[in-house]
């Protein structure tokens, strides 16, 4: 239920500020996936109701996703397959150029990059518990076609 209330909070402050895209941060691993330690022995077993959360969540033409990962390239390229198939759509992988130092006032972006959402199990993200919400909001949302002004921009 946090990353619920927190995602209703973000979506109400971007609505006030006029944004049009958000950026949600998605790590792979003990978040999507069911950690594999491995190392090139790949396997994508998804979190129950992550796989069509993840797809609901694509969908959104306002929501940028990024992998945030610590995989090696091979596993990467296989994750991003992996969801590709499913429909899951990252935009970027571990950066965010799109919102960076020399563009704006967000704050200074030379190493951290910008994300309005953070999905990882190290800062308390339970992927048994709070998917299912997720996928219900997200669904809720695309009900009632809650959605950002197609004009609105990011401001700077």
């Amino acid at each position: 239920i946090m990353m619920v209330n927190w995602i209703d909070k973000m979506f109400k402050h971007s609505f006030s500020k006029e944004w049009f895209e958000t950026y949600w941060a998605f790590d792979v691993h003990g978040v999507i996936l069911y950690p594999n330690y491995r190392k090139n022995q790949f396997h994508a077993t998804f979190y129950p109701w992550a796989k069509e959360a993840l797809q609901l969540i694509s969908k959104r033409p306002d929501i940028v996703m990024i992998m945030y990962t610590s995989s090696y390239p091979a596993e990467i390229q296989y994750y991003n397959g992996v969801f590709k198939h499913f429909n899951i759509n990252f935009r970027y992988v571990n950066e965010n150029p799109e919102i960076d130092t020399a563009k704006g006032n967000f704050g200074h972006y030379d190493k951290k990059f910008y994300f309005n959402v953070l999905f990882e199990d190290k800062a308390g993200f339970d992927p048994e518990t709070e998917w299912k919400p997720i996928h219900d909001l997200m669904k809720y949302y695309e009900d009632t076609k809650y959605l950002p002004d197609s004009n609105w921009s990011t401001k700077y």
